[in-house]
């Protein structure tokens, strides 16, 4: 077999799976409920967030709440500070990608 299969969990539990992380890439599949998210942060590559379902609420560096729903897809660059939560009643899933890969 040629390829590699990684699977997410399917659901509404919190999740951050590091699906893969190697030298090209990593790529995150996240999910929170109400209130919960990530701790504040310093991005440390450039940052593409795709929102799957649910409402993401994000602030960035020093800008009000964003929000941003199914389909929205975010660019985030190097070295911005992030605080991401879901402050909605809904369930959030996002997939994140980092690339290049943070060394």
């Amino acid at each position: 077999m040629v390829e590699q299969v990684f699977t997410m969990k399917l659901g509404n539990e919190r999740a951050v799976e590091k699906l893969i992380q190697d030298e090209n890439v990593h790529y995150i599949h996240m999910v929170f409920n109400k209130d919960e998210g990530l701790p504040q942060h310093f991005a440390n590559s450039t940052v593409y967030m795709t929102v799957l379902r649910g409402k993401l609420s994000i602030q960035l560096d020093n800008q009000e709440i964003h929000e941003y729903t199914k389909g929205n897809v975010l660019k985030i660059p190097f070295k911005t500070k992030m605080n991401v939560k879901n402050l909605d009643e809904d369930t959030l899933e996002l997939i994140v990608v980092k690339a290049p890969a943070p060394r």
